[in-house]
């Protein structure tokens, strides 16, 4: 049987983060840490392990925000090379991305300072919806800057953490209160050859489609307008699969009538 994602998140887990924290700061209690989660870590469900690690940490780690921000960029470790092992190599860094997510949401310019630097090695689409929600307007402003960085992840970033139904975190309709950058930032990617790009994109229209049709397709008409590059003509082809289902699902229930 294939191990589930929330087993890779366990006590012996738990004692190798608590090293590495305690390397990079004395004041981080170890004892106290592996006491907070003995008991119940692995009886709990993915979200809520992740959930528990973030706070335990907070637990264990009297400093402010901006200096347990420093120690985390300790412990980072050399960027991914590619689009690829975010969850594979960079997957023991998400309860620090949800230490961000928990509690970084009144300090903008440093979370989201982190979050670009946590996606470098794994994710910060997480860490920085909380930013998008309490700050909308400078976080569509600097997701536009990011979708013309030159790192892949940060790029892929600026789509993935903007999604409506990103999957493990709640439904988001900020962008509908922000179309024009929302659309601007979807532009800018939309001939993006990084393919975790694309599909992110890709979602993000198939998540609008399910809240507003008519948005969706205008953003495809103008797209359509133009010269469509390989990239783009996937995108539309990915981003279109529930619109298309529901067509099919419509022309069968037309056929069934006669």
């Amino acid at each position: 049987m294939a191990k589930k994602v929330k087993d890779y998140y366990d006590l012996a887990y738990a004692r190798d983060l608590s090293q590495r924290l305690q390397e990079a700061s004395p004041a981080f209690e170890g004892q106290k840490f592996s006491l907070l989660l003995e008991k119940d870590l692995e009886n709990l469900e993915f979200s809520q392990r992740q959930e528990l690690l973030a706070k335990s940490i907070k637990d264990c780690l009297p400093l402010s925000y901006q200096d347990s921000l420093k120690v985390f960029e300790k412990i980072l470790g050399p960027e991914l090379e590619g689009g690829l092992g975010m969850f594979s190599e960079g997957y023991w860094l998400w309860p620090i991305g949800k230490y961000v997510e928990l509690y970084g949401d009144q300090e903008f310019e440093l979370s989201a300072a982190f979050s670009k630097e946590l996606t470098k090695r794994f994710t910060g689409e997480f860490s920085m919806r909380p930013l998008l929600a309490r700050y909308p307007k400078d976080t569509m402003a600097l997701l536009i800057e990011w979708s013309r960085d030159e790192n892949l992840r940060v790029r892929r970033l600026a789509s993935e953490c903007m999604r409506i139904r990103l999957p493990w975190a709640k439904r988001q309709i900020v962008v509908l209160d922000y179309l024009e950058e929302f659309t601007t930032i979807l532009t800018n990617l939309k001939d993006d050859r990084d393919k975790s790009i694309q599909k992110s994109v890709a979602n993000n229209l198939n998540d609008l489609y399910k809240e507003a049709p008519d948005k969706f397709e205008k953003i495809l008409q103008t797209w359509q307008k133009e010269d469509v590059s390989p990239s783009c003509a996937w995108i539309i082809k990915h981003a279109s699969r529930t619109k298309n289902k529901k067509i099919a699902t419509e022309d069968l229930c037309k056929k069934a009538e006669f």
